[in-house]
Order: C-alpha cells, then structure tokens, then sequence
C-alpha cells in the first residue's frame, strides 16, 4: 500500500450534518441584538439621544464612528 500526501485518513466521509433552526435561531437573536447595540453607541450615543451624561461614549467610538461614515462634528 502506497501512501501519497493527499491521503487523510480523518477526512469526514459523506455529507455534513444539518444543524436544526431551533439551535440557531437563540444565537442569531443575542448576535443581533448586540449588533444593534453596538450600531446604537457608534452611530447615535452623545448625537440626537444621549443615554449617558458626559462625551466619553463619543470619544471612545470617535475613530470607529468616521471609518463607518457617521458624521459627528
């Protein structure tokens, strides 16, 4: 028996399983959940609504707020 470089032995054999919706569908809410979160502090915080007092939102998402295109000044 010849071995050549391309023979793997722990390559899955056959089609992947499915994974079920009902998995998926906690995790794809959290993520958008803290997706929205996240756009909410980078695009809005310290603009039009303020949930905090005080610039440090704004300056701690100043850079990553012009790199997504919002303006702020």
């Amino acid at each position: 028996m010849t071995i050549t470089a391309f023979d793997d032995t722990f390559a899955p054999v056959g089609a992947a399983p499915s994974i079920p919706l009902a998995d998926i569908a906690p995790w794809a809410v959290f993520a958008t959940i803290v997706a929205l979160i996240l756009l909410y502090f980078v695009s809005t915080e310290q603009g039009a609504f303020a949930l905090f007092d005080g610039m440090y939102v704004h300056e701690y998402v100043h850079d990553g707020r012009h790199l997504l295109g919002f303006p702020c000044h």
